[in-house]
């Protein structure tokens, strides 16, 4: 069915087609964006793209945009990891709910203000504070 619609947009002056894909990408759900966006990548290396420019320009966004936030995804996954390891070696016992606050933290300075808080820290409340 995108097939179908993109190839229609293809017939349509850029500004209205341009309008019209933007309508049909918002209303996509995440793994139909990943497969127009595999397609689109797998005509280009095939040579066989046939997509308008916009729309290979709106595809090449939505990755940048994707690959930004699995970075940002990493960086957190990586802080709060650390955190959980520099709390365990520091003998910090966490309770259920701190490990569920450190889980749920997604604020890159506020995981940098805990770890910088392990050292010297005796207790949860102290690191987390």
């Amino acid at each position: 069915m995108v097939q179908a619609a993109l190839a229609a947009l293809g017939r349509l002056d850029q500004e209205h087609a341009m309008v019209y894909f933007q309508l049909i990408w918002n209303a996509l759900r995440e793994p139909m964006r990943q497969a127009l966006e595999a397609l689109v990548m797998e005509r280009q290396i095939e040579g066989e793209a046939t997509f308008p420019p916009f729309v290979q320009k709106l595809v090449d966004r939505g990755m940048r945009e994707g690959e930004l936030k699995g970075m940002r995804e990493g960086e957190l996954k990586g802080k709060r990891d650390t955190l959980l390891r520099q709390l365990a070696r520091a003998g910090i016992v966490l309770t259920e709910n701190e490990s569920a606050r450190i889980q749920a933290c997604a604020d890159i300075a506020t995981l940098d203000r805990w770890l910088d808080n392990v050292l010297g820290a005796k207790t949860a409340a102290e690191v987390l504070s």
